[in-house]
């Protein structure tokens, strides 16, 4: 069995990354043994598709099973369609998910957790106006200048839509500060 998990970087003990389509590595794990192979997410780069290619990608590496922070609904029917069990919503390391894994303590989940495009538009770590889309002008998701999921034109955000991306920012960096500080409490026990 191997299962793909979204990852910062490039071992078992980096954290996972909350961005399925748009995160910097795959590690593709043997849970077994713990070995495992990294793979650099050639598909995060992509203007649109990104989420549809890194599931494809990860299919055609005979993964059994996706561990990810989000996974938007492209690349959830992409996996479902190949077969692959997605388990989204996480947070911690890459040794952290598939010990939880192991344990059973993980459930698949059957549809996404976050909107088209949700890397693109502030809710992945790409800033609004600053950053891989999602505004002043460098389009979203195929369509120029235009964010594809919501119709908005590029920094003409809904104050309404702005305040629910930065709360979904707010509670994705909340879950992260709970994971470093139960990290940081396990290892100054441990001493």
């Amino acid at each position: 069995m191997k299962i793909a998990v979204s990852s910062v970087g490039k071992d078992l003990n980096s954290n996972l990354d909350s961005r399925l389509g748009r995160c910097a590595y795959f590690l593709v794990v043997n849970p077994d043994d713990m070995s495992f192979e990294v793979f650099t997410n050639e598909s995060a780069v992509l203007s649109g598709g990104a989420g549809i290619q890194s599931a494809q990608f990860l299919a055609l590496k005979g993964v059994s099973a996706v561990i990810t922070g989000n996974c938007g609904p492209n690349a959830e029917q992409t996996l479902s369609a190949a077969g692959v069990e997605l388990y989204s919503g996480q947070t911690g390391t890459v040794k952290e998910v598939i010990d939880r894994f192991k344990k059973g303590n993980l459930r698949p989940t059957s549809e996404s957790n976050v909107d088209s495009h949700f890397g693109m538009t502030g809710g992945g770590g790409f800033g609004r106006g600053g950053g891989m889309g999602g505004g002043r002008g460098m389009g979203s998701g195929g369509v120029y200048g235009q964010n594809a999921s919501t119709g908005e034109k590029s920094g003409d955000v809904s104050k309404n839509r702005e305040l629910e991306m930065l709360k979904d920012q707010a509670d994705n960096l909340n879950k992260q500060l709970e994971d470093i500080i139960s990290r940081i409490n396990k290892l100054e026990k441990s001493d």
